[in-house]
């Protein structure tokens, strides 16, 4: 696990709440998001976790295409 500038550790998932505020979107929209596909996800129990570098790339993707 990586740290940021304050030296606390950088986790390597995000929540789907997470990706709900990077995209400025509902949970219900980001569950679904999710649920796609789109990117590599990880469950733990009820619990969804999203690859950090799964969802940057597939958010690079998404920027270059809209370009």
């Amino acid at each position: 696990m990586s740290t940021n500038e304050k030296g606390t550790p950088q986790s390597r998932t995000y929540t789907v709440n997470d990706i709900a505020a990077i995209l400025g979107i509902g949970r219900t929209t980001a569950y679904k998001l999710a649920n796609s596909g789109a990117f590599k996800t990880i469950r733990i129990g009820n619990m969804i976790r999203i690859s950090r570098k799964s969802f940057e790339d597939w958010l690079k993707m998404e920027e270059i295409i809209k370009e």
